[in-house]
């Protein structure tokens, strides 16, 4: 019987690139496979779709069953018909069914209905807290064929689209071995990755997918939490400089995102309308970054006023205003407070748009994600 370990060897050595393709971007490396075969138990995801609801409209797309906790089938969901499941106590009711919980599983090539969108996989209504949470359980490689398309265009070049697959995998396997809730791996919204079924996928994210299936990223033999953003102005961001400790991975380097609809930026708002979302200071008079991070994010700025002066960090500044980064300028100009910036997001890790400029230029996914991602391997997770 050949060894996992030789199967990996094999896969490895047919994915990787015989002569690397030429390489635009000065200072681009070929990222190298770690022949390292990482387990992965169980590789159905528990995504939590919807918490705290009062009652969740679930279906599915073929006949399907209707489940308790114990796996016996209690009921039938009918092609194309809403159920509504509410909360009853500590108990949940479908229907004629009252339960602890309820599995929906639909039929064979079957899809799952929750709230206003179709998912793969099956879904877990159970209660949360004073409502309802509704937990799509999906296997990985389809959960990524959403994602991919929620996070990225599904026109951007397959490179492109390879290197946010192997980001989004690394991503969410590195929060599911640190899950800290009981009933779900991860959510579904931008505080974790854009997942929204079956409405982003197109046949580029699945090719992408499956192009690079069950390929993380390690460092050290471990998963990365490998963080993305949309552009980053120039120059990504050590991690320590946006958020807390360092990490050997996370470190700021040449973007290549220029030309990109988000690189520069400008926002102008009235004095007053300033005031509104920025009090204490009345009419802003000026505005002086009091810390910057080395490549010039704002942490903190003091705006002086006819109303008095206060400090705010760029982060409140950002959502305030509802800017696109934290890498800003702030000028009163007569009437007008003009903020000029660059780039969209936190800037650490991959850069969505210079991954798609250096795809355009020939670069392959993994010259893409060893550029962003210092030190680090591609490795295989092997289902046990």
């Amino acid at each position: 019987m050949v060894s996992a370990l030789t199967r990996a060897r094999a896969w490895a050595q047919k994915v990787r690139p015989q002569s690397p393709r030429p390489v635009l971007g000065k200072g681009l490396t070929l990222l190298l496979w770690l022949v390292l075969c990482l387990p992965a138990s169980a590789l159905e995801l528990r995504v939590a779709i919807r918490e705290g609801a009062s009652q969740i409209t679930v279906g599915t797309s073929t006949n399907g069953t209707l489940r308790d906790l114990n796996g016996n089938a209690v009921g039938t969901t009918p092609a194309g018909r809403s159920l509504i499941v509410q909360a009853q106590g500590s108990q949940v009711r479908a229907g004629d069914w009252q339960s602890t919980a309820f599995w929906v599983e639909p039929g064979s090539d079957g899809h799952v209905f929750i709230g206003d969108r179709w998912y793969r996989g099956r879904v877990l209504v159970r209660p949360n807290g004073n409502g309802l949470a509704a937990i799509n359980y999906v296997d990985l490689e389809h959960y990524l064929y959403s994602v991919v398309g929620g996070e990225m265009p599904t026109s951007w070049p397959s490179e492109a689209l390879k290197a946010q697959a192997v980001a989004a995998r690394s991503y969410v396997m590195y929060h599911r071995q640190r899950g800290r809730n009981p009933h779900y791996d991860i959510g579904n919204t931008t505080a974790w990755q854009v997942y929204r079924g079956l409405n982003d996928e197109a046949l580029s994210t699945q090719t992408a997918v499956e192009n690079t299936r069950a390929q993380v990223l390690t460092h050290n033999g471990q998963v990365i939490e490998a963080v993305f953003h949309s552009a980053s102005g120039g120059h990504t961001e050590n991690v320590e400089d946006i958020w807390s400790q360092p990490l050997p991975y996370l470190r700021g380097v040449q973007d290549f995102d220029a030309g990109s609809p988000v690189y520069q930026w400008t926002a102008t708002f009235s004095l007053d309308e300033f005031s509104n979302r920025v009090p204490g200071v009345g009419r802003l008079q000026t505005a002086a970054p009091q810390r910057l991070t080395p490549r010039g994010r704002v942490v903190n700025m003091r705006l002086e006023g006819n109303g008095g002066s206060r400090v705010v960090s760029g982060n409140d500044l950002r959502r305030a205003l509802n800017l696109r980064s934290t890498l800003f300028s702030i000028a009163v100009n007569g009437s007008t407070v003009q903020v000029s910036g660059r780039g969209f997001g936190h800037g650490i890790g991959l850069s969505q748009w210079g991954a798609h400029n250096l795809a355009q230029q020939g670069n392959s996914y993994q010259q893409i994600l060893g550029h962003y991602y210092r030190g680090v391997q591609l490795s295989q997770l092997q289902p046990q």
